[in-house]
Order: structure tokens, then C-alpha cells, then sequence
């Protein structure tokens, strides 16, 4: 089965409710929404609104019970590891146990391991993980232990293993939590305008709308599980 690309979106959600396992009320409800290709969006609401839930829908990740989802043109979940070579997910746990031996170039080298043939990464490979180390602006740390960082140093490299794969959908659960200001700036008005301009889609999450990206065209506000809010700019 061919994905359909015919239209100009990167997500679309049609009545789409998930529920967790074991539980009668739905985690997600009715939700309908249409994702522009090459936009950045903002999804916020409070703790438990269902944001993260939304995410893990859209990758394939949770099977929605109703409804009928379309990732990159492919159909969720049924062609989910196919849309998902195409994607990058930054969720909020992320944090390595200090005694993690991975170095910082080998976790962003583990994000294109994952789409090559036995996760064996040539001269080429290393080349781009050099290059998303400089974006990050974590060249510094590459031959450093991953869980020696700091939380804030570590929520940098995981960006840097999901940018890595150049995906064309990116998804990010609370990619501010652990930066300081100067870094949660750089990401918000260079790093993700940057990346939309180069063809990539993106939703954040955030509790923070104070830092707000630049060029966002799409905010959506969930509240218990469902979407009250759309708005356009």
C-alpha cells in the first residue's frame, strides 16, 4: 500500500479516541485536527490534557480505538514503522543514569543507527553527526560520557539524535524542560524556525508559552482529554 501524499498535510486526525489499557475512560476524545506540511505547531494545556498521549497516537505508539489517523500519508497504526523512518520524537524522559558508558557522538549516532542496515554508520554518517553536534552547539561534549551531563546538557543531546535523522515530522514533549533561558531562546527563535524553513513540520509541547517559537502558525489547546482551542496566525 502506497502512502497518499495528495494533500498538504503532515498529521491528520479524524474522531480519533485512545484509551490506556485497563481504563473505561478515554485518554484522548473526538479528536480532529488537520497539521499543514512545513508548519510549526504549539500544543499546551495543563498536566494530564492528554498532550502526550496525542503524540504517541500520532507516531502509532498507542492504537486509537475510533477514528482514523494519517502520518506523512501513511495510515496510523497500520503503517506506523514506515512513517516513523521518517520522524523524530523527543519525549520527556530522557535522562541517562550517571553510570550510562555511551559517548555523546555515539547517542547521536544511535539516532541514523536506527535506519541503516545492521546500525552500522559510515564516514558519511559521522559527518552528519559532527554537523548536528555544531547546530546544537554541543561540539564540545562529543567525546563526553552522556551520563556525566547535566540534565540540560542531556535534553541537548537527545535533540541533537532526533535532528540527526533529518525527519520530516518532529515532535517535541517539553523540549525546554531542563535549558537554561540563553538555550531555551536559541531553540525557540533560530533552531525550529530554521528546521520548518527546511521543509520539516514541528509540535512542541510546552507548559510555557512565554517562549512562545518564532513563526508558529497553528497553537492547539487540550484540556481533559480533548481539543477547546485552535488557533491560527
Amino acid at each position: 500500500m502506497k502512502p497518499n501524499r495528495e494533500n498538504n498535510y503532515a498529521v491528520e486526525l479524524y474522531g480519533v479516541s485512545t484509551y490506556y489499557s485497563g481504563e473505561t475512560k478515554p485518554a484522548i476524545t473526538d479528536i480532529w485536527l488537520k497539521i499543514p506540511q512545513e508548519s510549526l505547531m504549539l500544543l499546551v494545556g495543563p498536566n494530564g490534557s492528554g498532550k502526550t498521549t496525542l503524540l504517541e497516537t500520532i507516531l502509532g505508539l498507542l492504537k486509537p480505538k475510533t477514528g482514523k489517523i494519517r502520518l506523512l500519508g501513511y495510515e496510523i497504526p497500520k503503517m506506523a514503522s514506515k512513517a516513523r523512518k521518517m520522524c523524530g520524537y523527543l519525549p520527556q524522559d530522557f535522562m541517562k543514569p550517571p553510570e550510562e558508558p555511551f559517548l555523546v557522538r555515539e547517542v547521536v549516532g544511535m539516532g541514523i543507527a536506527s535506519n541503516k542496515p545492521f546500525g552500522r554508520l559510515n564516514e558519511e554518517d559521522w559527518k552528519k553527526v559532527e554537523e548536528v553536534l555544531s547546530l546544537v552547539g554541543i561540539r564540545n561534549l562529543a567525546d563526553r560520557p552522556i551520563g556525566k551531563l547535566s540534565g540540560g546538557q542531556q535534553q541537548k543531546v537527545m535533540l541533537a539524535r532526533v535532528l540527526v535523522r533529518k525527519p520530516k515530522l518532529l515532535l517535541l514533549d517539553e523540549p525546554f524542560s531542563a535549558l537554561d533561558e540563553a538555550s531555551r531562546k536559541f531553540i525557540a527563535e533560530n533552531l525550529l524556525p530554521k528546521l520548518v524553513d527546511n521543509g520539516c513540520t514541528v509540535i512542541m509541547v510546552s507548559h510555557d508559552t512565554s517562549f512562545k517559537p518564532k513563526n508558529c502558525t497553528l497553537t492547539v489547546r487540550m484540556n481533559s482529554g480533548k481539543i477547546v482551542e485552535v488557533i491560527s496566525s
